[in-house]
């Protein structure tokens, strides 16, 4: 039974990083981050490889007048702002390292993130 293929599914506001390795200041991606800050608040880069679905919402349809209806009730989620493949830079006291077949990666919450670098596509 354990020979089945697995797969990582982020829960809530939390996002999956895959952290980056490089200089000690300098992402892959040319992002500089001054002694300064990583001093204050340990920081750290990544490239985000999976994200939740959000905080979930209240449904509004509970305050119905008819609350005995049974309806197909489709879960309803704060949207992130977070992406995949998106670089992060994010506090590094808030990431929860773990392994997964033979890979680290950190999960973090979507509030622990300061800054999202997305690839910007030019248009036609």
């Amino acid at each position: 039974m354990d020979s089945l293929p697995k797969e990582l599914q982020v829960v809530g506001d939390r996002v999956l990083i895959m952290p980056e390795e490089g200089e000690e200041h300098r992402s892959k991606v040319g992002l500089y981050l001054p002694a300064t800050a990583v001093d204050a608040q340990p920081v750290q880069t990544g490239l985000i490889v999976g994200i939740g679905p959000g905080d979930p919402l209240p449904d509004p349809s509970v305050f119905d007048d008819e609350p005995w209806r049974v309806e197909e009730r489709t879960p309803r989620h704060r949207p992130m702002q977070a992406k995949v493949g998106d670089h992060a830079i994010f506090f590094r006291k808030a990431a929860v390292e773990i392994s997964f077949e033979g890979k680290q990666y950190l999960v973090v919450p979507q509030a622990a993130i300061l800054i999202l670098l997305r690839d910007k596509f030019p248009l036609p």
